[in-house]
């Protein structure tokens, strides 16, 4: 029976990943398969275990990178750090935590940085900006949390100012505010104090250009979504399964 891997979240109505792994596998020849399992509750990670026992590995997006880590065994010290997990290894019944957003959003943003990219806003306070915040503290890039409410020393907002947004060239939305099938959405921030010197990062990646990411085009900064970060954080979870299974 070929092996199988997965992604968990919800909801799963428009995934990448099936599609990237299946070519993956057809290419190198592995008799393994990968699919979407969409969970209405995290408590139904360990049914679905259950259910599929040749599960060796799976993705974890939007909204369990953070409550999946209580059904794991292990950790890894990064995932541990960050408190969010993306990609699970499942390797004689021991199931560990990885954090391969990290690795993702990296590679993708080093290219892109400036001088002037000394400070960052981190729109959101979920799983995924942990990951950012981690990343962002470990190049010495100063950031601020903004979030509908006030979490973890950031500001709300309502708090956000036009001098505030002036001051932080690096913008990032870690929310899914604008993604498919609701592409109206966007944070709500000051976008006319946004210039040629900001870069808006949207981890988002479908639609291409969220509404976040038109308005920074709009008043000609640089934009970035989050397709290449998918694709490096997928890679590096491949890398994970195919270290531990082959």
């Amino acid at each position: 029976m070929p092996a199988l891997y997965g992604l968990i979240g919800y909801p799963l109505s428009h995934s990448f990943s099936p599609a990237y792994f299946k070519k993956k596998f057809a290419e190198l020849r592995i008799d393994a398969a990968y699919r979407p399992f969409p969970l209405a509750g995290v408590n139904e990670f360990v049914p679905l275990l259950k259910a599929n026992p040749d599960i060796l590995g799976l993705n974890v997006t939007i909204p369990y990178k953070e409550s999946i880590i209580s059904y794991l065994d292990e950790i890894d010290e990064v995932a541990e750090k960050i408190g969010a997990v993306n990609c699970i290894s499942i390797k004689k019944g021991t199931k560990k935590g990885y954090n391969t957003d990290t690795t993702g959003f990296e590679q993708s943003l080093v290219p892109l940085l400036t001088l002037q990219h000394t400070d960052a806003l981190v729109l959101g306070t979920g799983g995924s900006s942990k990951a950012v915040a981690y990343v962002l503290d470990k190049l010495g890039v100063r950031f601020m949390t903004v979030s509908r409410y006030i979490a973890g020393g950031g500001i709300t907002y309502g708090e956000l100012t036009p001098e505030i947004i002036a001051q932080h060239k690096l913008i990032i939305n870690t929310t899914p505010l604008g993604m498919y099938p609701n592409p109206d959405g966007l944070p709500d921030i000051p976008y006319d104090a946004i210039g040629k010197d900001h870069l808006l990062y949207d981890l988002i990646y479908n639609p291409e250009e969220t509404k976040f990411l038109l308005k920074g085009k709009e008043n000609n900064a640089a934009i970035k979504n989050g397709f290449e970060m998918l694709k490096l954080q997928a890679d590096a979870s491949w890398d994970i399964w195919m270290d531990q299974a082959w």
